[in-house]
């Protein structure tokens, strides 16, 4: 497993209701694009406000409106053990291929180093599809060090980590002790790292940005692994900008506003998110022109 990959928005209506049939246009203007798949319901996703019969839904409609050989991740995470387990399940019966699964983080303080493992543990072993670890520091408010990382990595059913954390020495350190014996691909969550961490050994990246410019996001990969390295970083500094505006800087709205001004909608978010106010929005529309993906 490798490339690029984007974390799809989930579109709902203005009534706060899910709006699958947009969900799977969206889908459908990515296919042909270079991208290797599609993570539903990660942070991107508003997975925290998605129930449980909504996500099973939504990865179901992903899976249909997916182009053959497109991998599908979906973000099961729960806070605890047993309701992660039960969303692992139902995802891979919705037709994802692994579990996309996010540190437990509300009794943050006792997330100790076994307590992770044996949480992972237990999912893998549950899962019928292989799981993936997330570390996602600034949504969850914990960050897992890379030699948890590497034991949770030993089990036979953890397939890889989307590490988010933006820090390329820890990146680098999640390569550096991933098993020998198994395929164990580190993805990037993060655009700032994305670029150095294939420097590393990054097997690719699961970013926000590939929503946005997902043949550009592709592009960098595909420069650099065939040595165009000026190329690759002047195309990343371009989009820079970009992936901060639909991340850090405006988050979920910010980026359904890039999509919307894009011609390629998803939606609106689902509330407590709110619509960015004026200033905000002309923010994203001139950091698009800039990048030259809005030309008009």
């Amino acid at each position: 497993m490798d490339g690029i990959f984007p974390p799809l928005p989930t579109p709902f209506r203005e009534d706060g209701g899910l709006d699958l049939g947009l969900l799977a246009a969206f889908v459908e203007g990515l296919n042909g694009t270079g991208l290797s798949g599609f993570l539903a319901l990660g942070s991107n996703g508003e997975a925290v406000h998605v129930d449980e019969e909504e996500s099973e839904r939504v990865v179901a409609a992903v899976r249909r409106a997916a182009a053959p050989g497109m991998t599908l991740l979906a973000g099961t995470g729960r806070l605890s053990t047993r309701a992660t387990v039960e969303a692992t399940r139902r995802a891979a019966g919705a037709g994802a291929d692994a579990a996309l699964v996010v540190t437990p983080f509300f009794f943050k303080g006792s997330m100790s180093t076994d307590a992770l493992v044996t949480h992972f543990e237990a999912v893998a072993d549950a899962s019928p599809v292989p799981v993936l670890v997330y570390n996602v520091p600034a949504n969850t408010g914990l960050n897992v060090p890379p030699s948890t990382i590497a034991r949770i990595a030993a089990h036979p059913n953890v397939a890889g980590v989307k590490d988010s954390s933006g820090d390329i020495g820890q990146l680098a350190e999640i390569v550096r002790l991933a098993p020998a014996g198994k395929p164990f691909p580190v993805f990037s969550g993060n655009y700032g790292a994305a670029l150095p961490g294939y420097a590393v050994g990054a097997a690719g990246a699961i970013l926000a940005a590939a929503n946005v410019a997902p043949r550009e996001c592709v592009a960098i990969r595909d420069a650099f692994l065939a040595g165009r390295l000026d190329e690759a970083r002047q195309l990343h500094l371009r989009l820079l900008p970009v992936a901060r505006a639909v991340t850090s800087q405006f988050g979920v709205p910010g980026l359904k506003l890039a999509l919307e001004l894009l011609g390629r909608p998803a939606g609106a978010a689902r509330r407590p998110l709110l619509p960015l106010a004026a200033e905000s929005r002309e923010n994203v529309r001139q950091v698009l022109a800039q990048a030259r993906l809005l030309t008009d």
